[in-house]
């Protein structure tokens, strides 16, 4: 496969020789092998040519759930890659939602083969206990070895205290990365969204922020006393990012992450009770989503995700107690945060966070495999159902406007295009 991208502006914020500039860029066989202002193409190339073409490295996100196995229905791990890929993405970090759970080596192999030959690469997660039960721990060396980048009961919180010592002690052996989904479930009770003043006014019962923040601190006492790796999946509250921030300033090795829905909306779009925006964790207030961007703005965010949860719609159009807590993501990740921050930081964030599970950060330059992803960033649209490719269609995003339009991504010797 040969490709000339022709007038390119590069968005590198880690490349300054690049960052900003307009190139054309050859790749020969999936490797990037000229980079210059001008370059004619060879016989038999693809020459990619775009409205205001911008080419960045593949975008990465560290949330996405598809259905397979147990849940095809909701979105095979094909549908999904395929989706990622026309999304932006070449790389997705898959959580432990599935049906049975992956919980042994031999469920990452089967995931990690799933996915073989595709343009977007997963990368599994397994479960942190037997069943995601919470009471024995899984074969994390074992799942580790299989290719398994974390460890995750997938939102559901480590309620023992002690097995959550024990796994941040035993992971050290072999630089594992554990999860601890960040809800006191005793102070959460019932609740289906947010404690406050939407809650009362609809007489919903409500999560308050403190199910969130009481967890938070315990885990992290419990990470400086022990040591290792944690990761603190899609927070919610003003005091969770200080919580964080505090851990950081101190030296913890912490990440954590937040959803791009919870970045935009709040829990007022909850009056019309539309289970759309019906959520784990749930929107919180607009000064909740105010300190969240500024956490992610500053660094004690690592990561924004598009939390992508494939359900059926039959999980959604109920009461909106019943109703199931997810809405999908990909399609509309970039366009809803080119609408929150400029495209360089867009970019940023998009681009940063393999090396947290132990990934290559791909680069932009002669000699390196071509990891790329091609955009407009200037294009404004309403998201419709037509632009979703996931088989589930529940999105909360639907009507929004969004901008900037994903062309393609180049990666693993494949170019996936939206043409």
């Amino acid at each position: 496969m040969n490709i000339l991208l022709k007038s390119a502006k590069i968005i590198d914020t880690n490349n300054e020789a690049l960052h900003l500039k307009t190139r054309d860029i050859y790749i020969k066989n999936g490797i990037i092998v000229k980079i210059a202002a001008k370059i004619e193409p060879e016989s038999k190339t693809q020459v990619v040519k775009h409205k205001n073409l911008h080419v960045s490295i593949g975008w990465f996100d560290s949330s996405v759930s598809f259905g397979e196995p147990g849940y095809e229905e909701r979105e095979t791990i094909e549908n999904g890659l395929h989706t990622a890929a026309l999304s932006g993405f070449t790389d997705v970090i898959l959580n432990p939602s599935t049906h049975p759970c992956p919980d042994s080596s031999s469920d990452i192999v089967y995931l990690k083969s799933a996915s073989t030959g595709l343009a977007t690469n997963l990368y599994p997660l397994g479960t942190l206990t037997m069943k995601a039960d919470g009471n024995d721990l899984a074969e994390l060396y074992d799942m580790k070895n299989a290719g398994a980048v974390g460890f995750y009961d997938y939102k559901l919180p480590v309620t023992n205290a002690n097995l959550l010592k024990v796994a941040l002690q035993y992971v050290q052996n072999f630089d594992g990365l554990v999860y601890s989904f960040p809800l006191d479930t005793k102070i959460a009770g019932k609740g289906i969204v947010n404690e406050g003043e939407v809650s009362t006014k609809l007489g919903l019962k409500g999560i308050p922020t403190l199910a969130e923040e009481l967890q938070v601190a315990r885990d992290l006492f419990i990470l400086e006393y022990t040591g290792g790796k944690l990761h603190i999946p899609t927070i919610s509250t003003a005091n969770s990012v200080k919580l964080i921030a505090d851990a950081k300033k101190k030296g913890l090795n912490v990440s954590c992450s937040v959803a791009i829905h919870n970045l935009i909306y709040t829990d007022s779009v909850l009056e019309q009770f539309d289970s759309i925006y019906k959520v784990m964790p749930p929107l919180r207030t607009k000064k909740d989503a105010k300190a969240l961007l500024k956490g992610l703005k500053d660094g004690t965010i690592d990561f924004v995700t598009s939390n992508h949860t494939p359900m059926n719609i039959e999980e959604k159009r109920v009461e909106f107690d019943n109703a199931s807590n997810g809405t999908i993501g990909l399609e509309s990740a970039f366009g809803s945060m080119n609408q929150l921050l400029d495209i360089e930081t867009v970019i940023a964030i998009l681009s940063k966070g393999r090396e947290r599970y132990g990934l290559k950060s791909p680069e932009i330059k002669e000699g390196e495999v071509a990891c790329l992803t091609l955009f407009n960033p200037d294009d404004t649209y309403v998201f419709t159902e037509e632009h979703i490719k996931s088989t589930s269609k529940n999105s909360m995003f639907i009507s929004a406007e969004l901008k900037g339009k994903v062309y393609s991504i180049i990666n693993n010797g494949q170019h996936t295009t939206n043409d």
